[in-house]
């Protein structure tokens, strides 16, 4: 997909443009962040390596669309945002490990472990989890703080031992052998799907969304969660490492369950399709402040990195 020439035909609607403004943001907050304290230590480097290098920043866009679409606006949940891209980057660096996945390419360049050292990145990885509760947790209000505490506690479960991090403990525990289609999808709800889910609804309790809203864009997330996933299985098949940035063929050869193994090529893409229909069809009853969340559906299973 080109994703420059897309609008997804809802009225005119421009996501390049959409992503590319959101992404300024967030990479100009990221890099205060980081630069704040003018350390250059060799953790601080490995740290701003992952963090700063690039990347579709899909979970911080979709918690800022999601704030959007209820009648927030992108600064109510930036500090969020930045803490969600700072854990899935620490969850890509730990994944990249040896122990782990052992890739040795990422967002088109040498993983964190290969350019520093295997502690650097592991020690990178540790630091931006914490750091990422640290700037959550740092917001000085005395109106939202029930609100601010309940995204804490929904990321903190998100990215925790039955979230985020049990999906990986299952995904790897499942290599080489034979899985369920359910079995698959409850890994990659969890490996993938909950922080995805977390940014959106994050996104819509700090946009002061309603609860009809919030259970809306809950199943949106939850749909559009696994879809991605596919589409990550799909493009480890048959992506062009010089446009996704990162390793094709590594989860054949390491005999991982995927949605290609099990349902075939077109199998998943249909599956990726109807989880996308019916993602879209929890948006019906929004009106049109939540076309970036439509476009990014779309986009989610056209994508090609």
């Amino acid at each position: 997909m080109n994703l420059k020439n897309s609008n997804h035909g809802f009225s005119g609607f421009d996501l390049y443009s959409y992503i590319s403004n959101k992404n300024i943001l967030i990479n100009d907050e990221l890099n205060k962040i980081i630069n704040s304290s003018r350390d250059s230590s060799l953790l601080t480097k490995a740290m701003g390596y992952s963090l700063l290098s690039g990347g579709k920043r899909i979970r911080p866009v979709l918690c800022i669309a999601s704030s959007e679409a209820v009648g927030g606006t992108e600064y109510d949940v930036l500090p969020a945002a930045c803490a969600l891209e700072m854990i899935h980057t620490y969850s890509l660096i730990h994944d990249d490990l040896p122990a782990m996945d052992n890739d040795t390419l990422r967002r088109g360049k040498p993983t964190c472990h290969v350019t520093f050292n295997e502690a650097a990145a592991i020690l990178a990885g540790d630091a931006l989890l914490t750091l990422a509760f640290q700037i959550l947790s740092s917001i000085q209000t005395n109106i939202n703080a029930a609100k601010w505490l309940k995204v804490i506690h929904l990321v903190s479960l998100a990215a925790g031992y039955k979230g985020m991090i049990e999906g990986q403990m299952r995904d790897i525990a499942s290599e080489n052998s034979n899985i369920s289609l359910k079995e698959l999808e409850d890994i990659h709800s969890l490996k993938t799907g909950a922080l995805i889910e977390a940014s959106v609804e994050s996104g819509a309790i700090l946009g002061n969304g309603n609860s009809e809203q919030i259970e809306h864009l809950k199943i949106y997330a939850k749909n559009i969660g696994l879809a991605f996933q596919i589409t990550d299985d799909l493009l480890n098949v048959k992506g062009d490492p010089a446009i996704t940035g990162k390793a094709v063929g590594s989860d054949k050869t390491r005999n991982k369950n995927t949605y290609p193994a099990l349902l075939g090529i077109t199998g998943s893409e249909n599956h990726a399709k109807k989880l996308i229909t019916d993602a879209l069809h929890t948006l019906e009853t929004f009106d049109n402040k939540s076309n970036s969340l439509r476009a990014i559906a779309l986009y989610i299973i056209e994508r090609e990195r």
